[in-house]
């Protein structure tokens, strides 16, 4: 029983303490407890008014008191109740002078409190076109030719949903801004004429050497008329014994492309697929197709790209049907072309398919290091790289092949990036002028009562 009496005292006892004590202690408001981040709630109050640009045209048009009661009502609106503004606008002077200049101003209270932040927020007019001008390849030494592909009397394969000229087309309007002289190869006559290093546009800044050669067709490549059987340069384009045994008699063109890389220092891309896997001309080979109803080609098959090597090296020609790519599945951009595709404003798929990776047994057979990676190798296979091409014990590069091992349907943003990474010219920025094309806006926020 005493024991009983004891614990109630206790009891007692702890409850008036408890009492006495919540009595007389004062609590926090709680906006001490968890208080508002002003500055934070401003800049995120500018960047939702800036959302859809409305912030920056009614930064320029403060004369118009209907953009500037929404702007009120936008702000009443985004802000709690016991937050009070003031939102100013000064104009960036980029000519000599006072660099900030009053344009307005508008608040909801005379006073912002003795509790205050603020956060500005740099808008530009509308009126204000961002260019950039690009550095011309091979400036320094004269300025350097892209050849593009576009041969009316050729058929591409292997570039499915386009033809060759529409590529030819994207990739002179992606390409040609970099290039000192951009020339469309319009048949075989002209590449014919390239191959014996004559000009073909009548341009006096067109440089046959050091060219830029892209073929637009695909697996496929033109084949002027001189190098089919029986005419001029068929020593140059035919291998009989190749014909006979294996039915691809036209490698040998291929081992003529390659030497004429090397003597002129070309840089060749093949955009999609296995490189040189067919020659094409719609002349000699009317009635020939490649295997799959494309009239105008004949196959070369995995011999092309063995004899063109071969002719890169300065190996005699050898027929020789080596394999010297394979399915590699699904690929990804290296993390320097990605860091490109910034700087040069081109967005490619990061994810691809490869089905034709050349492997890296190419490296040491023909004297070739690869100048630039596109694609991250998969296992001893490069899905899509450039390759430079140095004869034995020379540092100089004498030709070099672009092989983008792609599978069907040719991005040319791919190949633009690939050969843009590679040379990577610079881009200077436009200096602008005139006045009045930028303008800071200050949002400075207060809490009411508080103190």
């Amino acid at each position: 029983m005493i024991r009983t009496i004891e614990v109630l005292f206790v009891i007692i006892i702890l409850a008036g303490a408890f009492v006495t004590v919540s009595y007389f202690t004062v609590l926090p408001e709680p906006r001490q407890v968890s208080p508002i981040n002003l500055r934070r709630l401003s800049f995120t109050t500018l960047q939702t008014l800036d959302s859809n640009y409305a912030l920056s045209r009614a930064a320029f048009e403060t004369d118009n008191a209907t953009v500037w009661g929404g702007v009120q009502v936008a702000l009443s609106a985004s802000l709690p109740p016991d937050v009070v503004y003031n939102l100013t606008v000064y104009d960036v002077n980029d000519q000599q002078g006072q660099v900030y200049n009053y344009v307005t101003s508008i608040s909801n209270a005379a006073s912002q409190g003795t509790t205050s932040d603020v956060a500005t927020y740099a808008v530009a007019s509308s009126n204000v076109t961002f260019n950039f001008t690009p550095e011309k390849i091979g400036e320094s030494i004269g300025g350097t030719t892209l050849y593009i592909l576009n041969c009316s009397d050729a058929n591409g394969w292997w570039i499915t949903g386009y033809t060759a000229q529409s590529l030819a087309q994207d990739l002179y309007n992606l390409l040609s801004p970099y290039f000192t002289n951009t020339v469309m190869v319009q048949n075989t006559t002209q590449l014919r004429q390239l191959i014996d290093n004559q000009t073909i546009s009548g341009s006096p800044s067109e440089r046959v050497q050091n060219a830029v050669v892209i073929n637009t067709f695909g697996e496929s490549v033109p084949m002027p008329s001189e190098y089919y059987q029986g005419n001029s340069r068929q020593n140059l384009g035919y291998d009989p014994a190749a014909q006979s045994n294996y039915g691809y008699g036209y490698v040998k063109y291929c081992w003529t492309l390659g030497n004429t890389v090397r003597m002129y220092n070309w840089t060749w891309a093949s955009i999609v697929g296995y490189p040189f896997y067919y020659v094409s001309n719609n002349g000699v080979f009317s009635s020939g197709q490649n295997g799959w109803g494309i009239y105008g080609m004949k196959m070369t098959s995995q011999g092309g790209s063995i004899a063109f090597l071969q002719g890169l090296d300065n190996q005699p020609y050898t027929y020789d049907a080596t394999g010297v790519a394979s399915d590699v599945g699904g690929v990804t951009l290296t993390n320097q072309a990605i860091e490109f595709t910034n700087y040069y404003g081109i967005y490619p798929s990061a994810y691809q398919t490869s089905t034709r990776a050349l492997s890296n047994s190419i490296l040491q057979s023909y004297h070739l290091s690869i100048g630039f990676n596109v694609f991250n190798p998969v296992g001893t296979n490069n899905p899509g790289a450039i390759y430079n091409h140095k004869a034995s014990g020379s540092s100089n590069i004498t030709g070099s092949l672009l092989a983008l091992g792609l599978t069907r349907t040719p991005d040319v943003r791919v190949t633009g990036l690939s050969l843009l990474s590679y040379y990577q010219p610079r881009l200077y920025a436009s200096q602008y002028t005139a006045a009045g094309t930028t303008r800071i806006v200050i949002l400075q926020l207060g809490l009411v009562g508080s103190g």
